[in-house]
């Protein structure tokens, strides 16, 4: 395990010493004066507040209750000539408390992503990728009479690279295919699998579980619809090809609508869709609709 441990990490330190030779290079030719018009980045914070009251003699019934919500976005890319260099973080984290219960989680994602590619012609490149996919605190089934601990930061955790090619019309859309692409599960908290019998695919006794003959397709569409309405959506499907069957075919979408009501006031709709055998058979989602604060602050080439 330690090896393979190590292999993973390695893939991860090539990809982004790859990616700041890259970069080196490109700003080689102006070395006294640093030159920045290669990137566009975005960064944007939103924060929620949601609170419920009602007096002990209110008939209509309901319960006191207090959310909160927060989403962080930001993405860096760089272009010149034929290279390109993309990265994006998402963290999303959100809180709900009723009366008569203690604070429960109602949103955690973690999400990075960063690809390298070389433009074959207009539309298709070759590209290496690597992305990560966690939470931040633990997690509850709440369904039993005593709350039941079924993962955590890290536990499981997915770090998934990529070699292939890339599909991209347009700004919008972005299609990666990618014959290889090992995929390394972590669940680093041993006590899960007592809660969870498959404890992620991850094989009892141990913390990782590698998948080195894999195919991934990830696709991305990101639409403005208007100066007040933005779409982000993200599809990724991942195929072990040593147990290849349709129902052990992982997929995940991701979507994240946000519609500005003012300048620095919008409703946020967030929803994760998964199906991975390994986690559970059926599929899961989830979903959150929030009106905040949104401060966005971007720049262009």
């Amino acid at each position: 395990m330690k090896k393979l441990f190590t292999i993973c990490l390695l893939l991860a330190f090539s990809h982004f010493t790859f990616a700041q030779d890259i970069e080196n290079l490109a700003d080689s030719a102006n070395v006294a004066k640093k030159d920045t018009t290669y990137w566009i980045s975005d960064f944007s914070v939103g924060l929620n507040f949601n609170q419920a009251a009602f007096s002990g003699n209110w008939k209509a019934g309901g319960v006191n209750s207090i959310a909160f919500g927060s989403i962080l976005n930001w993405k860096a890319n760089y272009a010149k000539e034929k290279w390109m260099w993309d990265n994006q973080l998402e963290l999303i984290y959100g809180l709900v408390k009723n009366e008569g219960q203690d604070f429960r989680k109602s949103n955690d994602r973690i999400f990075f992503d960063s690809k390298v590619g070389y433009k074959i012609t207009e539309k298709w490149s070759y590209f290496t990728s690597l992305n990560f996919i966690s939470q931040f605190t633990d997690g509850f089934d709440f369904t039993q009479d005593d709350p039941t601990l079924i993962s955590g930061f890290l536990s499981p955790a997915f770090v998934t690279t990529g070699f292939g090619f890339q599909y991209k019309p347009n700004e919008e859309f972005a299609l990666r295919l990618a014959p290889f692409s090992p995929r390394f599960t972590f669940v680093t908290d041993t006590t899960i699998i007592n809660n969870v019998p498959e404890n992620y695919g991850v094989p009892a006794g141990q913390t990782m579980r590698s998948e080195w003959l894999a195919f991934q397709l990830f696709a991305t569409w990101n639409k403005k619809f208007s100066e007040n309405l933005t779409l982000n959506s993200r599809y990724q499907m991942f195929a072990n090809l040593e147990t290849l069957a349709f129902k052990t075919i992982d997929h995940r979408l991701d979507l994240t609508i946000i519609a500005k009501v003012s300048k620095y006031v919008d409703v946020t709709f967030t929803s994760i869709n998964v199906y991975d055998i390994d986690m559970d058979p059926g599929i899961q989602y989830s979903q959150a609709l929030a009106l905040g604060i949104l401060y966005k602050v971007s720049n262009k080439k």
